[in-house]
């Protein structure tokens, strides 16, 4: 009984859980794709608090959490859904987030931080974001490239102003003090403002009445097509600003030209009126200005010219260029004072230029200013305390040039004139000059001539000198040769002589001693014999032949011939019993 209760129940109960599981597989499952989130609403639970638009677990209403990609399970009476795109911020992007829900921001604020309502301080970097769009909007910008060979300004939008002349800090509403070098920055634009100015060196460059313009750098391109499309937008922005000031009313800029025809003047030089370079060129340095007149095309033209009259009374005007440079260190105080690159030029730059060139060129005379050395002091006069002036502004000046001095024709035609004359003069005395200094030339050639045939001539009477004596010499060595020779012969003679007698001495000296030694030996053997006559027997003894037989025969009657037959017979007979004897025969 109670073991058909339990397998009862234990089958009611898988059944419920396939019957669970059936449901749970065919009516809830829902996928979420890559680059998606799904936003959840739910139908059940409690109501939402007042002004709330997004639900937390257990309330009714939109849920603030959104699921990821992947497989999920929701019941359909209980749970809806809705599959939305993911927030993507691709590189060189910046995400700006508005948040819908949150506190709400103290009086005065208009930026948030996480949790409260408003716009984000916080931006969001490159990558995959699940906020839910409900309650949060995502606006995608730009980020900050800063180009290289300029300085971003950075200005902060939020927070308390700063104090008058005085850099914002943290909280602070106003410059900053540091600059961003050149790089690639994730700002928020509705909390800082980045303004990029040129770092380095710019011109100032003055063309008489006709006025002038500011020559800056061009952009640097990179290796990156999406940092080169960020820079140049920057760039736009910042041309943009720019001709709004300029375009301002009481500006001392005017629109610029098609062309540059604002370098063309009545007053060319011999080398034509100048062109402005082609854009993407690089700028031309200031001595290939001074040189030969030729321009960069400039981004601003300036109505201001530089005028003065001189000590005697005479309108001065000037064509020259000023070369300055803002430090990266000095860029944000002289952003904060005066503002862009165009408003430090009109309100800093160009009334210097003005002022000083009336104070010093009123000291020289319109003749100073086209001979002598009166236009390069005034060009030092002028360097020197622009110089000065700007450097207390935190502006640097390196060079200004005079390219062009415009004289009133009334005094510069005597002038010219005069110093035509003049020089005309001095070319007749120098052409007097020459001819006289060619005459003594040409009497100093003829005694260099004249005494270059003596120097031969003694050059030959030395060298006949000299191999004469050097022929004296060698015939004195070889007679000194030849007598040392024979001197040493004789020498020699005389050792082989001596050397001959004293070896004939050594020889004689040997055989006596030899010959003596032999005839004590014979003396010591005939005594030992005793008899001279038994020691001649004994050496005619030891002389004979080993084989010699000595045979005794009695002679008899007959003749030496019978004798020596028989002593041949009896020598044969022998021989023959000596060889029987040998062979064994009797």
């Amino acid at each position: 009984m109670n073991r058909s209760l339990v397998l009862s129940t234990a089958a009611g109960v898988a059944g419920l859980a396939a019957l669970w599981g059936f449901t749970q597989w065919t009516f809830c499952r829902f996928y979420v794709g890559p680059n998606e989130i799904a936003v959840v609403t739910a139908k059940t639970g409690k109501p939402l608090p007042p002004g709330a638009i997004l639900a937390q677990e257990g309330q009714r209403g939109v849920q603030e959490n959104v699921l990821g990609e992947g497989r999920h399970f929701l019941n359909p009476l209980i749970f809806d859904h809705e599959i939305r795109e993911a927030t993507l911020i691709p590189p060189g992007k910046v995400g700006i987030v508005t948040s819908k829900v949150g506190e709400e921001l103290p009086q005065g604020e208009f930026l948030a931080n996480a949790g409260q309502k408003g716009i984000w301080k916080e931006v969001l970097g490159p990558g995959k974001y699940r906020l839910n769009p409900v309650g949060y909007q995502v606006d995608i910008v730009d980020a900050i490239s800063v180009p290289i060979g300029y300085a971003g300004i950075v200005t902060s939008l939020s927070g308390k102003q700063a104090a008058e002349g005085q850099f914002a800090g943290p909280g602070e509403k106003g410059v900053r003090a540091d600059v961003l070098q050149p790089g690639l920055y994730y700002v928020n634009p509705r909390q800082f403002k980045i303004d990029i100015v040129e770092v380095g060196v710019n011109q100032v460059a003055l063309m008489g009445k006709t006025g002038g313009g500011v020559i800056t750098k061009n952009q640097v391109a990179t290796n990156s097509n999406a940092v080169t499309e960020l820079q140049s937008k920057l760039l736009a922005e910042q041309q943009a600003r720019r001709l709004s000031y300029i375009e301002a009313e009481g500006s001392s800029y005017k629109a610029k030209p098609a062309e540059a025809s604002w370098l063309s003047s009545s007053r060319d030089r011999k080398t034509g009126p100048a062109k402005a370079a082609p854009a993407g060129e690089k700028a031309a340095s200031t001595a290939d200005l001074a040189k030969s007149n030729v321009q960069a095309e400039p981004a601003f033209i300036l109505n201001q010219f530089v005028e003065f009259p001189s000590k005697d009374g005479f309108e001065i005007s000037l064509d020259m260029t000023v070369e300055f440079e803002l430090l990266p260190d000095n860029l944000a105080s002289v952003f904060r004072n005066y503002g862009d690159l165009p408003a430090a030029v009109e309100k800093v730059i160009m009334p210097q230029i003005l002022s000083i060139s009336r104070l010093k060129g009123s000291a020289y005379g319109a003749r100073d200013f086209i001979v002598g050395e009166g236009r390069e002091k005034f060009q030092n006069d002028m360097t020197d305390a622009l110089a000065k002036t700007l450097a207390e502004k935190k502006i640097v000046i390196h060079n200004a040039l005079i390219r062009h001095v415009n004289v009133p024709t009334q005094i510069l035609d005597p002038i010219q004139q005069a110093s035509t004359a003049q020089e005309q003069d001095l070319t007749n005395q120098e052409k007097q000059n020459t001819a006289k200094r060619q005459a003594e030339l040409n009497t100093e050639l003829s005694l260099i001539d004249q005494r270059s045939q003596e120097v031969k001539q003694e050059t030959e009477k030395l060298r006949a000198e000299i191999d004469a004596d050097r022929q004296k010499q060698v015939a004195e060595i070889g007679g000194e040769t030849l007598r040392l020779a024979a001197e040493i012969e004789k020498e020699t003679a005389a050792v082989r002589a001596e050397k001959t007698m004293l070896i004939g001495k050594a020889k004689a000296e040997v055989t006596r001693l030899v010959e003596g030694e032999k005839a004590k030996g014979y003396q010591l053997k005939v005594k030992a014999f005793g008899d001279p006559a038994a020691y001649n027997l004994w050496t005619l003894a030891s002389t004979l032949n080993a084989d010699l037989r000595i045979n005794i025969l009695h002679s008899g009657a007959g003749t030496l011939w019978t004798d020596l037959e028989k002593a041949g017979a009896a020598e044969l007979g022998g021989a023959r019993l000596l060889q029987q004897t040998q062979k064994g025969q009797p």
